[in-house]
């Protein structure tokens, strides 16, 4: 009688364990439905976003390549120093100024 009431109670608290077990398993498997589905929605807002700011920008041009005529592509490199040397001057009349500035304070 009493392995009886061990084995009767061993298998209601297996029992028990197991129902508690999947309950916890199905409620995670319903919330990662919920939670990729979501997901899907979020993913295809986001498809339209990306379609409507590829429309909106439009053709772009790249500019010269790689096989474009030589005198465009020197001209364009041409374009781009100049563009860079202005860049430089205006730096360094940055840096002057803020050395100025210093100089005047420590003084």
């Amino acid at each position: 009688m009493l392995w009886f009431s061990v084995w009767t109670v061993l298998v209601l608290a297996t029992l028990g364990g197991a129902f508690l077990l999947g309950r916890n398993l199905w409620r995670s498997t319903v919330a990662l439905a919920h939670e990729l589905s979501r997901a899907a929605d979020v993913a295809a807002q986001l498809a339209e976003r990306v379609d409507e700011l590829q429309a909106a920008a439009g053709t772009r041009d790249t500019g010269p390549t790689l096989f474009a005529d030589r005198d465009v592509l020197r001209a364009r490199i041409d374009e781009l120093r100049e563009a860079a040397a202005g860049r430089r001057a205006q730096r360094e009349q940055r840096h002057v100024a803020t050395r100025l500035r210093w100089q005047a304070f420590w003084r």
